[in-house]
């Protein structure tokens, strides 16, 4: 396509990423960096336009899948208001408040849950952050733990689904968001057990508080509270999988479900936080989808002078096999994730290293789980570490205090990250099991 072309694939790349990088270093926001690398490309080109960029950034908006983006989005902000996660805070704590470093535990539980509604790990980092860090703080926890912990524990909420990440990714390589859906189940709940056991750790070198031990009447009580809530991802998952409906009308089941639970069964919203989450939504999705507009034009001129072509030249000649490519493309996701935000990394990144994936047989699911859950990891990695600076921000402490907790916290994942690469049916025995059309 870009045969004839004024601009060498090299070049074009070149100016395409100087120009973004140079942005990023000056504060300009992702989005708005993403759209104006684009532009030095379209002036130098005599064949292409600077409308090209409005075409192809609005042209990605003419997509049904990414509406569910908003609807997930307003789902956990009306649990918010709502008194839905009141009411899994409490089932958390009845669950596992026993074992040691019982509100620590509590955290990660509720993100666990949380995450099987909202599909979003900064609407997580922000609500579990105003609820958690204050209150671990004055049980007697080390500040740096109780931010570090709460940021990632967040990180569940793109891996498990329902996940805006993985609508995102179906959307722009047509994987099946149904088995992406269920392949995020097993690696999501893997990696909040080995955070479940950091926190034990802790909790026994730092003698951190818990709490006495639920009866099991206390415990069924809290769960016949919190059941119409938990209905709301078997909703959500279970309506995609089984073809009742797609996963944007799923997502806005979910929103109906969430505030029909809200304003009839917990009765604790009012117009006024309605107006809010409302609000508080729109701003969201709003830069988020923005993402999507400018990162699928600078996809697009990457297409346009095969640059993703150019940059794996060399890299099919190295001779790797499944698992050498897996652990490549986990590499370069974990450092693209540290730079940028996960969905325009998805658009460009996970565009250029589909065709490797597919050389080698990979399956485009584990594909895309090792991208996903790789990405998770630059939530809450500096510079960008989006779920990190919420929880510091709310905490009011410097990025740099908690780091070496965070570090602590993701070796553990790290070695969960390899064994989905090392023995992908931790990714695709669920999808394989429960719906084999799924998998091609």
């Amino acid at each position: 396509m870009g045969g004839g072309a004024a601009l060498t694939p090299t070049m074009a790349a070149l100016v395409l990423f100087g120009v973004f990088f140079g942005l990023m270093i000056v504060r300009v926001p992702v989005a708005f960096a993403l759209g104006l690398a684009c532009l030095p490309v379209m002036f130098i080109e005599p064949r292409l336009s600077p409308m090209i960029l409005f075409n192809e950034t609005f042209k990605s908006y003419n997509s049904f899948i990414l509406l569910a983006v908003p609807f997930f989005l307003l789902t956990a902000n009306l649990m918010n208001v709502g008194g839905i996660t009141d009411r899994l805070v409490r089932l958390s704590r009845d669950l596992v408040g026993h074992l040691p470093g019982g509100l620590a535990q509590v955290n990660v539980v509720l993100s666990i849950f949380f995450a099987g509604i909202s599909g979003s790990s900064t609407a997580d980092a922000a609500s579990q952050g105003k609820i958690f860090i204050e209150a671990q703080v004055k049980e007697g926890y080390d500040l740096s733990f109780s931010v570090a912990i709460t940021a990632v524990s967040a990180v569940l909420a793109v891996i498990i689904p329902p996940s805006i990440l993985m609508i995102v990714w179906g959307g722009t390589l047509s994987v099946s968001i149904g088995a992406l859906f269920l392949a995020g189940i097993l690696p999501g709940l893997l990696l909040g057990a080995v955070q479940m056991a950091t926190v034990h750790v802790y909790a026994k070198l730092r003698n951190y508080p818990k709490y006495p031990r639920s009866n099991l009447k206390e415990i069924g009580t809290a769960l016949a509270i919190a059941v119409p809530a938990l209905m709301t991802p078997v909703i959500i998952i279970g309506g995609k999988i089984f073809g009742w409906f797609t996963a944007t009308e799923s997502a806005a089941i979910a929103v109906v479900y969430a505030g029909l639970l809200s304003v009839f069964v917990y009765r604790e919203m009012n117009g006024t936080q309605l107006k809010g989450a409302l609000l508080d939504t729109g701003k969201l999705a709003a830069v988020a989808l923005f993402c999507v507009g400018t990162a699928s034009a600078f996809g697009w001129l990457l297409a346009y002078y095969q640059i993703p072509k150019a940059l794996l030249a060399g890299v099919g000649s190295w001779g790797m096999g499944i698992t050498a490519t897996g652990f490549f493309i986990a590499l370069c996701f974990l450092v693209v994730g540290c730079f940028l935000d996960a969905i325009p990394a998805i658009i460009i990144v996970g565009t250029i290293l589909e065709p490797l994936a597919r050389a080698v047989g990979m399956d485009p699911v584990h594909f895309a789980m090792v991208g996903i859950i790789s990405l998770a990891f630059g939530l809450v990695t500096p510079p960008y570490g989006l779920c990190l600076m919420i929880s510091c921000a709310i905490a009011k402490v410097r990025l740099m205090y908690v780091l070496k907790d965070v570090m602590i916290m993701l070796m553990p994942m790290l070695g969960v990250l390899a064994a989905t690469i090392m023995f992908p049916e931790i990714i695709l025995w669920l999808p394989r099991l429960v719906s084999p059309e799924f998998l091609k």
